[in-house]
């Protein structure tokens, strides 16, 4: 379902500020390299990590969300507080527009993607520069076996939209991380790429 809007909408390419949309598929470690880079990056940094609204408790583990229940998410959705929103995996998911003011503002933002909505994100965020997190398959078999969420079936299928998402990814400047080995070697690189991204001080 989309929800990219229009009245809010920032030609990218107009500002000195750089969004980083951030995708990769479950057990990637996107959430913790998100984290990492949220704890690394100096205060100075011209860099603001977005909040995603998810309609799944807040205690539900993983990344740091705002939890809002589906009659709630709908009626923000409706009111157009959503930047950008889809629904996957009987959930609904969507950033606040107020990305678009720190955007405005020179600051470079990173935002917790769906590979899904990578193409309409990119209709409305025309410098948007994704970041794919990638993993061999047989770890990525390993951690999603190791974190026991889901069922030997349910993993098997993890692993074939795992598969497809690195067949059909071929975005034009796209930067891919690989997160195979201790998290602090793909975090440093992370960091890297958001400390080179444009910016300019905050107004």
């Amino acid at each position: 379902m989309s929800g990219a809007m229009a009245l809010m909408f920032i030609r990218h390419d107009t500002i000195m500020a750089e969004l980083f949309y951030i995708i990769g598929a479950s057990g990637s470690g996107k959430d913790s390299l998100i984290q990492y880079a949220r704890t690394h990056i100096p205060d100075s940094a011209p860099i603001v990590f977005s909040h995603r609204y998810i309609t799944r408790p807040a205690d539900a583990g993983g990344e740091n969300h705002v939890a809002l229940n589906e009659k709630e998410f709908l009626s923000r959705q409706k009111k157009q507080c959503f930047a950008m929103s889809w629904y996957s995996h009987n959930t609904y998911y969507g950033i606040g527009i107020e990305i678009n003011q720190w955007l405005a503002k020179g600051l470079n933002v990173v935002v917790n993607g769906s590979r899904a909505y990578l193409e309409e994100a990119r209709k409305h965020y025309s410098g948007l520069q994704p970041i794919l997190i990638s993993v061999y398959p047989e770890i990525l078999r390993q951690r999603l076996e190791h974190r026991g969420r889901e069922s030997q079936e349910q993993i098997e299928t993890r692993l074939l939209q795992a598969h497809k998402l690195e067949q059909e990814i071929s975005q034009t400047r796209l930067i891919r991380i690989y997160n195979n080995d201790a998290l602090h070697k793909a975090g440093e690189q992370f960091i890297s790429i958001l400390n080179n991204g444009k910016s300019s001080q905050c107004a």
